[in-house]
């Protein structure tokens, strides 16, 4: 039976899509193929399509077709991080001469890749507020070939709203590229609202356990999936067998696990809203986000990311980090686990001094699926 004749409910494709059971013993749990290479019936006679775990390996295969049908994509692609994938797929799509519009907030290492790393191979870019459709448009040159796209965003929570930026990324010839890692396509639908490609770091919540590292690129053209597929072996930063595996175990759960978090985000928000420190929550379920009706048309729930300011200023930002103890410390997000960081000494240090720079009151949660009022609690006596 296809995967896409199982359903189009995401919950049982979440569970059925690339897991075929093992044909040798019915095993419902694809196995982990840690193997390197595969035995073949004569000189170019591969067995499965299979010659060397760089190329395809069965275990990756699978969780490839399962984001691929997850994301309603024609084609995924596993990576051994998210920056591997963004690499991946910059370099395919881009020549040095080329133009980016990328967001004015995004994750740290998205930016030190375009400002470290990219521009060094000739390949320009600027910054627009991606939330505006017109500030994009008037950020794009005759040169521009990607428009880059985080919603909600890192760490600041901002929502671009796809259809329109995709319109405006057409108009211009210029592909539309959206992180989906903070929503996951259990939320959000790029590909439905005409992105081009998605983009996820599996490390978060397609993981869901903090125990793995990946990245993934899904695209609903099957001619650039076949160019992202070559020059993914050519460049070789796949997802490993066991990786692949325990991404594959994660998003099995992706649907349960983002209710929950959807709904303790949503009290720690309004939680924060009301604390006599906080001067600002940004949370795009709250009525009063510049970005909710937009997030509240092209998402199923508001997600389990939540930014806040305190006041006192970077040094009082640091000290709830420190105080926190149901929260932990830590980089990352997405876990059942909360996680409680300060963007600007961690995970955006990188954007210090450019238009990406976040404020130094600052402070990020990554709620997780634990007893609320347990968060709550521990956030309380964090605050003061």
């Amino acid at each position: 039976m296809s995967d896409r004749h199982i359903s189009q409910h995401f919950e049982t494709l979440a569970i059925h899509a690339g897991n075929t059971a093992d044909p040798l013993t019915g095993a419902v749990v694809p196995p982990i193929y840690q193997v390197s290479t595969y035995k073949q019936d004569g000189v170019g006679g591969l067995r499965g399509g299979y010659e060397y775990s760089r190329s395809a390996n069965p275990t990756r295969t699978a969780l490839e077709e399962n984001l691929a049908a997850l994301e309603g994509g024609r084609r995924g692609l596993a990576f051994a991080s998210g920056l591997a994938a963004e690499d991946c797929l910059l370099r395919t799509l881009l020549s040095p001469g080329d133009h980016v519009v990328i967001p004015n907030d995004a994750y740290g290492g998205t930016f030190r890749l375009f400002a470290k790393v990219v521009s060094r191979w000739g390949v320009e870019w600027s910054v627009a507020d991606t939330s505006d459709p017109a500030a994009v448009r008037a950020a794009i040159t005759p040169r521009t070939r990607v428009v880059w796209v985080e919603t909600p965003s890192n760490p600041l929570l901002g929502i671009t709203d796809i259809a329109a930026v995709a319109q405006v990324a057409r108009d211009a010839g210029a592909r539309l590229v959206v992180d989906n890692t903070f929503a996951t396509p259990y939320l959000q639908q790029p590909l439905a609202l005409g992105a081009d490609v998605v983009v996820h770091s599996l490390t978060k919540y397609m993981g869901g356990h903090s125990d793995v590292v990946g990245g993934a690129l899904i695209v609903s053209d099957a001619a650039l999936g076949d160019e992202l597929a070559y020059h993914q072996n050519a460049m070789g930063a796949v997802a490993g067998p066991f990786d692949s595996w325990l991404v594959l175990r994660g998003t099995k759960t992706l649907a349960v696990r983002m209710d929950r978090h959807s709904e303790n985000a949503a009290k720690v928000a309004e939680m924060l809203s009301r604390h006599a420190r906080v001067t600002q929550v940004l949370y795009p379920g709250l009525p009063e986000h510049p970005g909710h009706e937009v997030a509240a048309k092209q998402m199923k729930a508001f997600g389990g990311m939540v930014s806040f300011r305190v006041q006192g200023g970077e040094e009082a930002a640091v000290e709830v980090c420190n105080r926190a103890e149901v929260f932990t410390l830590g980089e990352s997000l997405g876990g059942v686990e909360s996680l409680i960081e300060h963007p600007g000494r961690m995970t955006h240090a990188s954007a210090a001094g450019s238009a990406l720079e976040v404020p130094g009151d600052l402070v990020r949660l990554s709620v997780g699926i634990e007893n609320v009022d347990d968060l709550l609690e521990d956030l309380q006596r964090a605050l003061g």
